[in-house]
């Protein structure tokens, strides 16, 4: 009698555990089956669309990342999950601020955001439609970095021979909103008469870093984080260690002049490089920061413009 239960029971979990994969089967399935039918019919329209919405995401991901609001949007978040789990939970209480908050999110929102709403509509007002645009705008970045570039090696030699330190952060793709925040933002034009006065001994922003970002000197006495590598020189004092660990968290070209040697070294991709001089200075920064991508779209322009001119 009992053999008999046993082999009916055993005989339903078996039956139990084909059914269940049979349905998971069915569902996956089913899911391929909406892909490939969703693929058959898919338009124009609706590639446009789905790239259109993906770049505004991927903006909005960057954005966050180079300023305060993604702290702000996880607050954002948080609410929105006590939110579910007072509805869960029938807590009356909570659930009411909550959605008397939510009555005004969009005016709370747009308080709170300003500074970032702003600048993005700046930038949406400032981008370049067409190509040409464009390329003229590649025209006016590279001189900027082209001048900031002569004024940074001609200040960094004075202060070589002087042994004044300095440590300087010339931004590139990855965009340094988080160190920013940490100093003080001057967002000035590029100068040789500048940079002495920002790493003069005693001023008040000489003992951290300064960002350069596009040929401006964007914010200076920002602070750098160290690296984490043991296995460095001990002659390496805080300055070189400190650019070392920014050019390992991003791709950032670092500049150190070291105030005991005079010493000038650029730290990239986590290493560092020493005993640069002011024309070999000079020669590696052209070649970091003057992406061979935009030399090559300003050439092609101005081929283009000058046959333009040719036929006219």
């Amino acid at each position: 009698m009992y053999d008999k239960i046993f082999m009916i029971t055993k005989n339903k979990g078996v039956e139990n555990l084909l059914n269940a994969l049979s349905s998971f089967f069915d569902s996956i399935s089913s899911f391929f089956s909406q892909i490939f039918f969703s693929i058959i019919n898919i338009r124009i329209f609706d590639i446009i669309d789905i790239l259109i919405v993906s770049f505004i995401i991927y903006k909005a991901i960057a954005f966050m990342r180079e300023t305060r609001s993604g702290q702000l949007v996880k607050g954002i978040g948080v609410l929105f999950l006590v939110f579910f789990l007072s509805s869960a939970f029938n807590l009356i209480t909570i659930k009411w601020i909550l959605v008397q908050i939510f009555d005004y999110a969009l005016v709370i929102v747009a308080i709170v955001f300003q500074p970032e709403l702003r600048r993005i509509l700046e930038r949406v007002g400032q981008s370049n439609i067409t190509t040409i645009g464009k390329m003229q705008n590649y025209d006016a970045k590279n001189k900027a970095i082209s001048d900031c570039i002569v004024s940074v090696c001609k200040a960094v030699s004075n202060m070589s021979d002087k042994r004044v330190g300095a440590l300087i952060v010339f931004e590139r793709k990855t965009m340094l909103g988080e160190i920013i925040n940490t100093g003080t933002v001057i967002d000035a034009e590029a100068s040789y008469e500048m940079i002495g006065n920002i790493f003069f001994p005693k001023s008040p922003l000489h003992d951290g870093a300064l960002v350069v970002r596009e040929g401006k000197l964007y914010a200076a006495g920002c602070i750098l984080p160290l690296t984490s590598n043991n296995g460095l020189n001990s002659q390496l004092g805080t300055r070189h260690r400190a650019a070392i660990g920014m050019s390992e968290n991003s791709d950032a070209v670092v500049l150190v002049v070291s105030e005991e040697t005079g010493t000038i070294s650029l730290a990239i991709n986590g290493a560092i490089k020493r005993d640069y001089n002011a024309v070999t200075l000079k020669e590696e920064l052209f070649n970091q920061l003057l992406t061979i991508e935009e030399k090559n779209n300003n050439s092609i322009v101005r081929k283009f413009l000058d046959r333009f001119k040719k036929k006219d």
